[in-house]
């Protein structure tokens, strides 16, 4: 087939521009004809909390090409987008849905492939309702949505938010893949030596942009609790969205500053193996979620991971198999960390994510689109 994939890819960054990427290169592996239509504006520089929206050169493991085209801002570039589409004659066209912010462009585009071609428009929604409060949320999804044949949704938390968009979607759902693009884990003695950290400590990891509702603060509050029973050490890295005094004040409130470290950028891609190589644990204390690409990048390195039972992450983080799932507040991510270490649940944990990594494999997901493409 030929299909055209709508959304960030290099030389943006995070998490959305990963997927993009390996979405691409998984479909040329099927033998499929695929091209990326970029954006040459994402996000509006007064709009973007990070510090820049672009990887550096050395940031990316293996560049995508794509055509940098779509500004998310300006509608006559959505009319010129949606017809260079409709002559490229595409079997399907993907969209990369995940904030209410791209609805009105990605509409537009949708309803002139619709209208002009016979092209199947599938959209992935990684989110569909946003963790943080958005103007109109309701009416612009409903808009961006009108021209859609068909939906892949990636948790039951979002599945959830489709049908109460649009309840009468054709829809699939498939759990978000496996993060490749960050390669093999390295020696864990190796890796801790890079960030100086002793051989025999504990180590946590909490990873990605801070924001609100991914809930370090519960995390940083149960390390007292956690450090009553033994040392421990907890690496929180990723850049802040959000002002970070509020964390520093609570780690020193907490009397834990020996015992967290704090690497407060954006990590470059060759280098987030070094931080999941040297952890024994991945903790997840988000305050709500659909579903997170950490746990996938967790589960790149074979790490378990400690998440709460918010959203779609109980489906991904399989309790007792490849880690805990528990209420978020500080006690009880405290005791399931304890109990991990107590009871050395590590190496099973590891060993049972070998097992069920084919379950959020790449190829489940470009046979769900090859389905939807043929209906």
């Amino acid at each position: 087939m030929k299909i055209i994939i709508i959304g960030p890819a290099y030389p943006y960054r995070g998490g959305i521009a990963h997927f993009t990427g390996l979405l691409y290169k998984n479909l040329i592996k099927r033998n499929h004809n695929a091209k990326i239509f970029n954006f040459k504006r994402l996000y509006p520089k007064f709009l973007f909390p990070g510090k820049t929206q672009f990887e550096s050169s050395s940031e990316e493991l293996e560049k995508i090409e794509s055509e940098r085209i779509i500004d998310s801002i300006n509608p006559i570039n959505w009319l010129i987008t949606g017809s260079k589409i409709i002559k490229e004659k595409p079997d399907v066209v993907i969209f990369k849905y995940w904030l209410p912010f791209f609805a009105p462009c990605f509409g537009v585009i949708s309803c002139i492939v619709k209208l002009f071609s016979n092209s199947k428009i599938i959209f992935i929604c990684h989110n569909i309702i946003p963790h943080e409060k958005f103007p109109f949320t309701k009416i612009l999804t409903k808009f961006a949505f009108s021209f859609v044949d068909h939906f892949i949704v990636q948790s039951t938390a979002v599945e959830r938010d489709l049908l109460n968009i649009k309840p009468k979607s054709s829809y699939r759902k498939v759990f978000h893949p496996v993060y490749e693009i960050f390669g093999k884990p390295i020696d864990k003695n190796e890796a801790r030596r890079l960030i100086g950290i002793k051989p025999d400590e504990k180590v946590l990891l909490f990873f990605g942009y801070i924001r609100e509702y991914k809930g370090l603060d519960i995390l940083l509050k149960s390390m007292g609790l956690i450090l009553s029973k033994f040392p421990v050490k907890l690496l929180v890295v990723g850049e802040f969205y959000e002002d970070p005094k509020r964390y520093y004040k609570i780690v020193e409130e907490e009397g834990i500053s020996d015992f967290v470290i704090f690497k407060s950028e954006y990590i470059p891609n060759d280098e987030v193996k070094v931080y999941f190589s040297a952890s024994d644990l991945v903790v997840l204390p988000y305050v709500s979620a659909t579903q997170s690409g950490i746990v996938q990048i967790a589960y790149n390195f074979n790490k378990p991971v400690i998440t709460t039972n918010v959203g779609g992450l109980p489906e991904v983080v399989i309790n007792n198999v490849t880690g805990f799932v528990v209420e978020p507040s500080s006690q009880r991510l405290a005791e399931a960390v304890i109990m991990f270490f107590t009871e050395n649940f590590g190496e099973i944990f590891s060993k049972n994510i070998e097992n069920v990594k084919e379950k959020f494999s790449w190829g489940n997901l470009i046979q769900t689109i090859e389905e939807l493409s043929s209906k």
